[in-house]
């Protein structure tokens, strides 16, 4: 493990290995030099969810292109916990919001669903996913999550594969505190996700049919009414402090 300062941190597409010589996109290398202001001979930390975290050397700088050369792995890959988020998608700010601290908090994969009263119908995908790979540069993680395409609900159930346990983060209804529920489930194996509704809440008849299904736990965020961004972040920060792998602790600072 390499603890040598770098001066930022970046996700890449191609495969990490010693010796090997990288060519970065414009907008990377724009970043690079006319945001950072970094010369030839500055050490980064670069990552593509497979291979670990490198360090790699500016190895020469120009108006819209900049060459790495990478040295030695700084930390081998680890696998991310398995944690889904599925939530009602949100107008544009929130939706990042949501997408950028979903990260930080460690999710696996986020998965836009329709409801009866989601207000958004269109999600820009590419623009969720350029989001994660900012959060997941500054929060040092080694991977990315999986942004999935929006789903309508029904569609959701019928693919859901039911070995995963799915909590419902009901703003009506016999639900458990989620703690509670977290609790009675901590020795039960299996991978855990959490949904979170749209900022009108789900309709009764969806709520009806999510608690009849065997892999949905009803859990309940407290006693006020939280805005739909605020309640995915709740949800995921109780799920990786009690099941998840808040334990852990930074390998080094940089």
């Amino acid at each position: 493990m390499s603890s040598e300062k770098i001066a930022t941190r970046l996700y890449i597409e191609q495969d990490l290995r010693a010796g090997a010589t990288i060519g970065l996109d414009h907008s990377q290398a724009h970043f690079l030099r006319s945001v950072l202001r970094l010369e030839a001979g500055v050490s980064l930390g670069v990552f593509n969810g497979r291979d670990g975290e490198w360090r790699a050397e500016i190895e020469a700088i120009g108006k819209g292109w900049v060459s790495l050369l990478v040295h030695e792995q700084r930390r081998p890959q680890e696998r991310s916990q398995d944690l889904w988020l599925v939530f009602a998608p949100v107008k544009r700010a929130r939706i990042d919001f949501i997408a950028e601290k979903a990260t930080e908090l460690g999710v696996s994969r986020l998965q836009p669903v329709l409801t009866r009263y989601t207000d958004v119908s269109r999600v820009n995908c590419d623009r969720l996913a350029a989001t994660t790979k900012e959060a997941a540069e500054q929060c040092e993680r080694l991977d990315l999550p999986d942004v999935r395409e929006p789903i309508t609900l029904p569609r959701l159930l019928e693919t859901w594969p039911s070995e995963r346990r799915l909590l419902l983060c009901a703003e009506a209804g016999d639900a458990t505190p989620i703690t509670e529920a977290l609790q009675k489930i901590a020795g039960v194996p299996g991978p855990l996700a959490a949904m979170t509704g749209p900022e009108g809440g789900f309709a009764p008849t969806e709520l009806d049919a999510l608690m009849q299904l065997p892999f949905v736990t009803p859990v309940s965020l407290g006693p006020r009414i939280l805005r739909a961004d605020t309640a995915a972040l709740a949800a995921l920060t109780c799920c990786q402090s009690m099941l998840g792998d808040w334990k852990r602790r930074p390998a080094f600072r940089t």
